[in-house]
């Protein structure tokens, strides 16, 4: 059994302040994957940022922090808040995969480079078959450790760089629906 994981996708990730980013076509990819999920009747689960940094685009007491409307979980699928980049940390959503005999994982959402990259890792070393769907996650322009600015499609490369063959199989969501003999619904 396969679940798909959507990360942060609120209102908030579209604030300016957080600058260029790469993929403008992610979040329509993600879409057709929920549309393709609920058409199986797969699991799906709702990943949501829970910032304890007040002026963070995801705290929760302002328009930020609320699901985009595209990205409304349905009463039948699972929300799993995190404070922290990573979905599987202090939360519940290990044993609720584990409870869904769940071993294989599907991530789209964002940043490629922070929540994304976290859990396909920490999914990864946990033991799950854990699939990246590249053109279904962003990721933003940013400074590297040297100081050279890096545009958003290198941090969004170089992330999953990281992750492909070790932590993830990352792979684009054609390439994941023809493996898993999914049609767009």
């Amino acid at each position: 059994m396969i679940a798909l994981a959507i990360i942060d996708q609120q209102k908030g990730i579209d604030h300016p302040k957080l600058g260029k980013r790469n993929n403008p076509t992610a979040e329509a990819v993600m879409v057709k994957l929920l549309a393709v999920w609920r058409e199986l009747q797969w699991p799906v689960v709702h990943i949501k940022h829970r910032s304890t940094e007040p002026n963070s685009v995801f705290w929760p007491e302002q328009s930020g922090y609320d699901f985009k409307p595209d990205f409304e979980p349905l009463a039948e699928e699972a929300v799993i808040e995190k404070s922290v980049p990573c979905a599987f940390t202090a939360n519940r959503l290990d044993g609720l995969l584990q409870h869904w005999q769940v071993n294989q994982l599907a991530i789209v959402g964002v940043a490629t480079n922070n929540s994304v990259e976290s859990t396909a890792r920490t999914g990864g070393n946990l033991g799950y078959e854990v699939y990246v769907i590249e053109d279904g996650c962003f990721t933003f322009a940013k400074v590297d450790f040297y100081g050279v600015a890096r545009t958003a499609k290198e941090v969004h490369g170089m992330s999953l760089a990281n992750l492909d063959g070790e932590y993830a199989m990352v792979v684009s969501s054609q390439q994941f629906m023809q493996q898993f003999g999914m049609t767009v619904v």
